[in-house]
Order: C-alpha cells, then structure tokens, then sequence
C-alpha cells in the first residue's frame, strides 16, 4: 500500500554568511556565467521589486488538493522558502491570500509554486513575496490526496533539493546547491563591482559597449577576412 502521506524532516538551514552574500546578488548576473539552477521563466514574481535568499522546503502536491500545503504552513521558519511542485497542475491555484497569511506567519521568507496563484490584491497587501505561473480563479480544496513533503521536485524544469540555496528577484528563481552557494555569490559579487564601473564609464560617454565587450573587434575581423 502506497502511504498518502510523506514527511521527512525539516533541512538544515543555509549559513547567515551565505544568505548575507546572496542578498547583494542579482539572479541575472549569476546567469552571466552559469546555465544551470534557473527555474523556466514562466515562474514570475507576482510582486514587483522584490529579493529573497533563504533555504529551500519542499513540497509535492496533486492537483485540486492542498491539505499537505496548509498542513507545512504550521512547520516553516523564519528563513525557509516554500517551493511547491504542482506535479504538472496549471488549472488549481493553491496559493491565494489564506495561504499568504498562513506562510507569512511563520516567517518564511517567500514561496515559489510551479502553478498559478489567486488572491493577487492580498498578495499585494500583505507585501509577501510570491512567485507563480500566473493567476487563475478555480482554487484547491481539503480532499486529502495526500503528498510529500522535503522531498527532491521539480520547479520550473530545475530538481530542488530540500536545504538548497534559492535566490529569486525579478528577473527570476535560481537554485544553488549549498555547497556552490558561497563560491557562486562571491564570483558574482566581484563581476557586479566589474560592472558598474564600466556601466559608469559608458553613460559618462568614456567608453563604447562594442569596444568593452570585444563585439566591434571581433565583427572588424571577420570583416578582413572576407565574412
């Protein structure tokens, strides 16, 4: 017999070091020099201006059902992202104002569903931080399917991993094993201070973005030789 329901403990935490580092990290510049870890883009915020670092909690659940999720509301802490895997859902919203208000209470930090939401004026009232695959107004109920809970799903095509890393701003969810968290945010860091000094240098007119980026060399070569 199948068991409906599975639970497994709750992951360790991710470092206050590394959170602190990943909190002046911008998603966009990690993806200057990595191609994996990035959710599908579908996954948008439904707040704008908003970033997030913390530990990833996941969750597995099926279609019109959500007891498992009301029931996780009551085991987040401060620090954890709730991802939620809707195992290929995309007609029932599990996540509207209830929800919100039941998450934030935890202090949980944002959650990320891989299926639409409802509730978008809640949302924005209570300011918590939500990524989701759009709205959509028919909702999921208490029918006790069952699910699983800290177990590996998927997000937005991207294996997650409880006690994994999750960034995510408006540009998109990226997800980091905790063993390449520091590495990643301290190479994107200096690539950030890289790059403002020659975004500084190209409004105030002292350089040319085909020169900086080696584009206008490269189109003069293949010029010369006949392309």
């Amino acid at each position: 017999m199948t068991t409906k329901y599975v639970i497994n403990e709750m992951p360790n935490q991710a470092s206050k070091e590394v959170c602190e580092l990943l909190q002046k990290v911008e998603t966009a510049t990690v993806g200057h020099f990595r191609f994996w870890g990035f959710c599908n883009r579908g996954i948008r915020p439904m707040l704008r201006s908003k970033h997030i670092v913390g530990t990833a909690v996941t969750l597995g659940i099926y279609g019109p059902d959500s007891a498992l999720l009301h029931h996780a509301a009551g085991m987040l802490r401060p620090g954890d992202v709730l991802l939620v895997d809707r195992l290929g859902d995309d007609r029932f919203a599990c996540w509207g104002g209830g929800v919100t208000a039941g998450i934030q209470a935890s202090g949980a930090v944002a959650g990320i569903v891989d299926g639409p939401c409802t509730d978008l004026a809640q949302l924005e009232e209570s300011g918590f931080p939500v990524w989701a695959r759009g709205i959509a107004s028919i909702t999921t109920r208490m029918y006790d399917l069952g699910g699983r809970m800290n177990v590996p799903v998927s997000i937005g095509g991207v294996v997650v991993n409880p006690g994994d890393v999750v960034l995510a701003d408006d540009s998109g969810v990226l997800i980091l094993p905790p063993d390449e968290a520091e590495k990643e945010a301290r190479r994107a860091l200096e690539l950030q201070e890289t790059g403002a000094v020659v975004e500084r240098s190209l409004r105030e007119g002292r350089s040319i973005l085909g020169d900086v980026s080696g584009a206008s060399e490269a189109i003069a070569r293949a010029q010369q030789l006949g392309f």
